[in-house]
């Protein structure tokens, strides 16, 4: 049986190498990458070895702590401009979490304020890069503190994809709620979706789950209205990959259906994500650029095609969720609860 070392990070730096779980080849093999170039981290992030919000922002700020090393060794004149280049280069990896954009900015102004001092801005990247790092921690286990008490006792929890430690660096969002509410104690059960077409909720939440022993079961993603009817459901809760100002929510495709159907059968439906995927710049979900992915993700499965030769395919990477459907946002601040325009601007401002 497959399993992990216990408590290792999704990303991490260890002597000038980034190091990260390959998410591609779970749960058949536990692999880890070792990158020393930006543009590996890029093509980890666009390859989707690393996914998840908040892992992508981390993964990006390693990146530029490799970038700037590499950049030290040109003329200093170029130090800046090289580094911006490879904040772009890691902008273009995935159009749609805020996270990534959100750490590419934060390093780059901690690197611009050493007076253009490359040594010192260099200095500066890697150690801001590694604050994020240890400040995700921090932010997955306040979320699942302040989530935790929501989740019913004895209750069966509905999630879609992944939001455990692999979609951070370390705990998760959603599921990290989950696991705080069953470290304290609580019995739950968690409904997997499968997550088409990657399927990261069967891939990774499953053996996760499996991996801290909570109770799971993975179903197909079209049989969750069903198991809510028949009263087999008491909460669903998911991850974000950018929230608008007014609390719209961009998840994994499939999540707006989940929503739908959790209003539907009175069901609480409850967003976990640390403020920095709040994208206070957009002011509706409408604004959000939804990532569209490759044909042959929909149409093969495991490098096995399963579709006829020549079959169109619409594969949108991600949803948009109305904040009408949401009935809290779980952050890393406090509970956040409708209406959420005034109040994500309230903790923000806090």
């Amino acid at each position: 049986m497959l399993t992990a070392p216990k408590d290792t990070y999704t990303i991490s730096w260890r002597d000038g190498v980034v190091h990260m779980i390959d998410q591609r080849v779970l749960p058949d093999r536990f692999e880890v990458l070792e990158l020393t170039d930006y543009r590996q981290v890029a093509d980890a992030i666009r390859t989707m070895a690393v996914r998840g919000a908040p892992a992508i922002g981390v993964s990006a700020a390693l990146g530029l702590a490799l970038a700037a090393q590499e950049a030290l060794a040109g003329p200093p004149a170029e130090f800046f401009e090289r580094l911006r280049a490879a904040g772009q280069t890691l902008r273009e990896t995935r159009p749609t979490a805020v996270n990534l954009f959100w750490a590419i900015d934060r390093v780059l102004r901690v690197a611009e304020s050493q007076a253009g001092d490359p040594e010192r801005a260099a200095a500066a990247v890697l150690a801001e890069a590694l604050a994020m790092q240890e400040e995700d921690v921090l932010a997955n286990r306040a979320m699942g503190a302040f989530g935790g008490p929501l989740l019913p006792e004895g209750g069966n929890v509905l999630t879609h994809c992944n939001t455990g430690s692999l979609a951070t660096v370390y705990y998760g969002t959603a599921l990290g709620v989950i696991r705080n509410a069953f470290e304290d104690g609580k019995q739950l059960h968690v409904w997997v979706d499968e997550t088409r077409p990657r399927l990261q909720g069967m891939k990774l939440t499953a053996w996760e789950c499996r991996e801290l022993g909570i109770p799971a079961t993975v179903i197909s993603d079209n049989m969750a209205g069903w198991a809510m009817r028949q009263g087999k459901v008491d909460a669903v809760i998911v991850g974000a990959d950018r929230i608008a100002a007014n609390g719209d929510t961009a998840n994994k495709i499939g999540t707006y259906a989940a929503a739908v159907l959790a209003q539907a059968h009175q069901i609480p439906f409850y967003v976990a994500a640390p403020l920095s995927t709040v994208d206070f710049s957009l002011a509706t979900g409408a604004e959000i650029p939804i990532e569209e992915r490759a044909a042959d993700e929909v149409t093969h499965v495991n490098g096995v095609q399963v579709a006829p030769d020549g079959a169109q395919v619409y594969n949108p990477a991600f949803d948009v969720t109305p904040a009408g459907l949401i009935t809290a946002i779980i952050t890393d601040r406090a509970v956040v609860y409708p209406p959420y325009t005034e109040n994500l601007a309230r903790l923000r401002e806090a």
